[in-house]
């Protein structure tokens, strides 16, 4: 069950490795997108063997932008509403420099789409598996430009799994729900909620912290790389103390499973969102890895939705975003 149209992907970047000789691939967003971008970069700078690939937040690319942007990178940037300022600038910067921009948002004719080269437009609202189309629109376009510029041997493999993760994926949220009531009551009162994550997934915990956590519910968060863990931030475990561990099915499921064992150690409040509990060992297992942050993202939904109902604190409420000027 494609939630993609590969057609649709494989004429873009045909047109683009028509027209350009790829060298550089660099991500570009903000806040939720940006994160959504990462899964994408994280297979693409793994995968190739010859790609520059690079993840920016578009306020810092803009600034500070790379001094091998030019005719031989592709920038993929994206944002929900199309409207992101600093990620539209990042398209001005990006063509400027004599870059292909594909823009990826849910907004046609919005203002990312105006200088993009081109544009794909991607659902969001008819179900959990809508809201994943931007991050697996970014991942199918990093799996084309390596099997375009350089060949994988793994494409058909990564071409079955998106065939399968939408599905899953929508079917793991529907069954989250009586885990994640469960999870909202225990943490509907947490002054500090910390996340953290591997892999293809670590900036979906990253998005989880200041985006689900901070911006939407106003709770006080922080996220690390669950490799990280033993190198600073678990001075901070205790009893009771929340976090939320998104699990991997996978390569770096050691990792995640090392700092799991020390949470329960010392009887951390601790919630497992593990993505092989939702069957993605269905996907074959020397791709897999890529393909957590589709179910972490679906499944966590869930569970910031019964955070919200139960806080009466609706994921929609803003303090200060789109009411000032900032």
């Amino acid at each position: 069950m494609y939630n993609i149209d590969m057609n649709k992907v494989k004429e873009i970047v045909s047109n683009v490795t028509a027209k350009h000789t790829i060298e550089n691939v660099a991500f570009v967003g903000c806040g939720a997108s940006k994160s959504e971008l990462y899964p994408g970069k994280y297979f693409l700078a793994n995968a190739s063997k010859k790609l520059r690939v690079a993840h920016y937040t578009a306020s810092e690319f803009n600034t500070d932008t790379p001094d091998w942007l030019g005719d031989t990178t592709v920038v993929i940037t994206a944002s929900l509403g199309g409207t992101t300022p600093e990620t539209v600038k990042a398209n001005s910067v990006a063509k400027a420099a004599g870059a292909a921009v594909i823009a990826v948002t849910h907004a046609a004719g919005s203002p990312l789409t105006v200088e993009a080269d081109y544009s794909i437009v991607h659902g969001f609202e008819a179900n959990y598996a809508a809201k994943l189309e931007k991050m697996g629109y970014v991942m199918a376009l990093a799996l084309e430009i390596l099997q375009q510029v350089e060949g994988y041997d793994r494409y058909e493999q990564m071409l079955a799994g998106f065939d399968k993760v939408f599905e899953l994926a929508e079917n793991s949220a529907q069954s989250a729900r009586k885990a994640a009531k469960e999870f909202a009551a225990k943490y509907a009162d947490a002054p500090v909620i910390y996340v953290m994550s591997s892999g293809a997934s670590v900036e979906v915990a990253y998005s989880t912290s200041i985006c689900l956590m901070m911006e939407m519910q106003w709770i006080n968060s922080g996220s690390f790389h669950s490799g990280e863990f033993f190198h600073g931030p678990f001075e901070i475990v205790d009893k009771d103390v929340p976090f939320i561990l998104l699990m991997n099915e996978g390569k770096t499921r050691s990792v995640d499973a090392r700092a799991l064992t020390f949470l329960q150690r010392f009887d951390a409040l601790t919630t497992v969102v593990d993505a092989k509990d939702y069957g993605l060992s269905s996907v074959a297992g020397d791709v897999a890895t890529y393909f957590n942050p589709l179910v972490h993202t679906a499944v966590f939904r869930v569970y910031a939705e019964e955070l919200s109902y139960v806080r009466q604190h609706p994921l929609t409420k803003r303090r200060y975003m789109w009411k000032l000027e900032y």
